[in-house]
């Protein structure tokens, strides 16, 4: 991780870190105003800003310090990240340092995640809301949908889609989006989430095309079958909570923990599938990296063939897929 200091930050002594009332008002270039000897405020440019907040970030171990940094100071000054460099050297007003001092504070003090700062995130390359009743998309995740969509690679595939546990609706619109004649189901059993995930696929013009249904697991479509199953559900162990990055203490327990060891709602879904899926049918389930072997043993013991292990961009096992046999 590097590590920068922004110099252009400390040379004023108004401006310094030592002088203020702690990080998140350093970042917004807040001065001392401790008796009648306080200096004038100096300005802050646009850069001055994101190399403190950089710093200021890393200090405090978080990894994606200057993302971070870019992200919250564009949300505040209400722009897109590239215009901050367009505008690098524009002085920024004592409102929106304001703002952005709100968020630094929050970000590097309580470590909620950027997503829920800002109430948005990208996936798929579909702009989502997120809220705190739903878990933040991560990058990973797009490896399930990529491998629902090597299972059925045309683009006109008329398929049944059932997405379990769908939070924000992620995995289930990310799908929509690349297979206009599919029709999906997107279950929760949080009425909250399903609100979250229903004004997502609103606002991007897939709502025509869904159903979202609340309850647990294959409860709200029981008797129907699917072409794919489809699933982020919790995974993590519950007996890890205090190892977890403090961000996670922000997102739904409901949408984390998977029981104790974490396989609770797995197991589950694998033993359950085989009444779920259409013959042929495929399911693909997102899991810990270590749970992988166990997970594969609940398909095949469930009847389900061709299993297979897949992997994220890091080269990690990501997901878990598998086939109802064919009929005949």
């Amino acid at each position: 991780m590097t590590r920068v200091v922004a110099s252009e930050a400390t040379r004023a002594s108004e401006a310094s870190p030592q002088a203020a009332e702690g990080g998140a008002q350093r970042a917004a270039g807040e001065r001392s105003s401790s008796g009648p000897a306080a200096v004038q405020p100096r300005t802050w440019t646009v850069l001055e800003l994101l190399r403190w907040t950089q710093g200021h970030f890393a200090e405090r171990g978080i990894e994606s310090a200057r993302l971070d940094a870019e992200c919250l100071l564009a949300f505040a000054l209400d722009c897109d990240r590239l215009r901050l460099y367009v505008d690098y050297d524009k002085p920024v007003g004592e409102s929106e340092r304001a703002r952005f001092r709100e968020l630094v504070r929050q970000r590097s003090g309580e470590r909620v995640p950027v997503s829920l700062l800002v109430g948005r995130r990208e996936f798929w390359s579909l702009p989502l809301r997120v809220t705190r009743d739903v878990l933040t998309p991560r990058p990973e995740t797009e490896t399930l949908v990529a491998a629902v969509l090597a299972r059925f690679p045309a683009a006109d595939a008329e398929i049944s889609v059932l997405d379990v546990g769908t939070g924000s609706g992620a995995v289930a619109l990310a799908i929509a989006s690349e297979r206009p004649r599919a029709r999906v189901t997107a279950t929760d059993v949080s009425a909250a989430a399903l609100a979250v995930a229903l004004e997502n696929a609103a606002a991007l013009g897939l709502a025509d095309r869904m159903r979202f249904l609340e309850g647990a697991l294959l409860a709200p479509v029981a008797g129907e079958r699917f072409d794919c199953i489809v699933s982020n559900p919790p995974y993590l162990a519950r007996s890890d909570a205090d190892s977890f990055a403090p961000e996670l203490r922000h997102e739904p327990a409901l949408a984390l923990f998977g029981g104790e060891d974490g396989t609770e709602v797995l197991r589950a879904l694998a033993l359950a599938a085989p009444d779920a899926l259409a013959p042929g049918g495929a399911i693909a389930l997102e899991i810990d990296p270590p749970q992988a072997s166990a997970v594969a043993g609940w398909l095949s013991a469930a009847g389900l063939v061709e299993i297979a292990t897949l992997r994220d961009g890091a080269r990690r096992p990501r997901v878990v897929t598998a086939l109802r046999p064919p009929v005949g």
